[in-house]
């Protein structure tokens, strides 16, 4: 079947659903290991407590990847994924404000991961069902703009509650939560479900061609058990350039980790000063963490139109070397910034911003170039578990530092959160340096559909 060329209009109801997956993981980046350490978690113990994040995508991504390929029902392909992952992450968001003990945050993180996963994992199939090849890096480059646009205002929502509307930034029950992120939790929720729920009802999939081979081939490989044995096949098959771009993506991870883990807290200690978590200057430093996680989403938006016109200039890979190198520089400043004694508290604060601008530019690469380079190599009728699998290579090191970075944060970095950021800085490097020996299959081709995507949404 002949794919239509979607206007503007359709690409963004089919990728609208993604805003509310973002907002979701936008709270939950911003403000997870402040309410793991409003419960009393030390330093050293917040990787374990994250472990849910990487393990829930290492086993879920895959998994619904394959049963998505191989699904088709009233609601469709995809959309019936979409659509129970976001009733079950609306329903954690809710209960997250209300959690008592450290137990039962880690256990809704794992509901919460889980069901975002189902829901997000097949809205990147989903580029590929609907678009012609000519449109797919414009569908990509859509996803981008709403993941950072759902970024922002989660990240920014808890000081824009304080700050604009006055609502308290102080813990408004017997568990701590402040008022605004309890509040920023509930709006998550509805605007998880609500987004998804607009891309369900206005986005209509396209059945196979042959309906009765589709079922015959759903008995064979649809299903957990078949998805097992699917995934052991795709992985022996794996394209040379998914191959390369696994040690990049391994690498990166394992910087982008220690930043998502540690950013927060570190700015309410190392930034701000704060020695106590129930303090009026660890609400605010932690706050302000927020605002800098906002900034370096809104550098990902700005960039991200940049991106396709310097990819075109040099290629993919060397844009993506650079965007990685920027974001190393980004986390590594920080060290000098919380190291400048002759400032006060109020220079050090913004003097955060521009470190956020080397981390908005690797962002901006990170959610788009990997994709727009192993795109082109994948067979179409297996892009759902290859994406799956691909997300191995950012859960395995984000597992890695779940098991064995709180050993290193307890005898080498002394709990030292801001020297965990500075460290993943160091991994980016790595990653960098790895992006060399990536070959880039029709790069070309790739080049030109990056800018065609973005040229399309800014003219629009």
């Amino acid at each position: 079947m002949k794919k239509e060329h979607l206007n503007i209009v359709q690409l963004w109801n089919m990728s609208f659903g993604f805003l509310g997956i973002q907002f979701g993981w936008g709270l939950q980046m911003a403000n997870m290991s402040a309410i793991f350490e409003y419960l009393g978690a030390q330093a050293h113990s917040i990787p374990i407590l994250w472990i849910a994040a990487p393990i829930t995508g290492l086993i879920v991504q895959p998994i619904i990847g394959n049963m998505s390929d191989h699904t088709w029902g009233p609601l469709g392909r995809r959309r019936p994924y979409f659509l129970v992952g976001a009733i079950l992450a609306s329903i954690a968001l809710i209960l997250m404000p209300h959690v008592s003990a450290l137990w039962m945050a880690a256990g809704l993180l794992w509901i919460l991961d889980t069901s975002a996963n189902i829901s997000m994992e097949p809205f990147r199939a989903f580029v590929g069902d609907l678009l012609p090849d000519q449109q797919r890096t414009q569908g990509f480059a859509m996803q981008s703009l709403l993941i950072g646009i759902g970024s922002v205002s989660a990240s920014a929502f808890p000081w824009i509650l304080h700050h604009a509307f006055g609502v308290s930034n102080i813990g408004s029950n017997e568990h701590k939560m402040p008022l605004t992120v309890e509040l920023s939790f509930y709006i998550g929720a509805a605007l998880f479900l609500g987004t998804v729920l607009w891309t369900v009802v206005t986005t209509r999939e396209h059945p196979p061609e042959d309906i009765k081979a589709f079922k015959e081939q759903q008995i064979q490989r649809g299903g957990i058990f078949n998805t097992f044995r699917e995934i052991g096949t795709a992985v022996q098959k794996m394209p040379q350039t998914m191959r390369q771009l696994a040690w990049v993506q391994c690498f990166t991870w394992l910087g982008l980790y220690c930043f998502f883990l540690y950013f927060p807290p570190a700015v309410a200690h190392n930034i701000f000063g704060a020695t106590d978590e129930d303090s009026l200057l660890y609400f605010t430093g932690i706050e302000w963490a927020g605002i800098c996680i906002a900034a370096y989403n809104a550098v990902c938006i700005i960039f991200s139109f940049i991106l396709p016109r310097l990819a075109r200039a040099t290629s993919l890979k060397r844009t993506h070397s650079f965007c990685l190198v920027c974001g190393a520089m980004g986390l590594m400043s920080l060290g000098a910034i919380a190291q400048n004694t002759s400032t006060d508290l109020i220079t050090n604060q913004y003097l955060l911003l521009l470190s956020m601008v080397g981390v908005g530019i690797l962002w901006a690469s990170v959610l788009a170039m990997p994709y727009a380079i192993l795109v082109g190599s994948l067979p179409p009728e297996r892009s759902g578990i290859y994406m799956g699998i691909f997300n191995f290579f950012i859960v395995l090191p984000e597992i890695f530092i779940s098991l064995g970075f709180g050993w290193v944060m307890q005898n080498i970095l002394h709990n030292d959160r801001l020297l965990a950021v500075v460290m993943g800085g160091g991994f980016l490097i790595v990653a960098a340096l790895l992006m060399q020996r990536v070959q880039e299959e029709s790069s070309e081709e790739d080049t030109a559909e990056v800018e065609l995507s973005v040229d399309t949404v800014v003219e629009t």
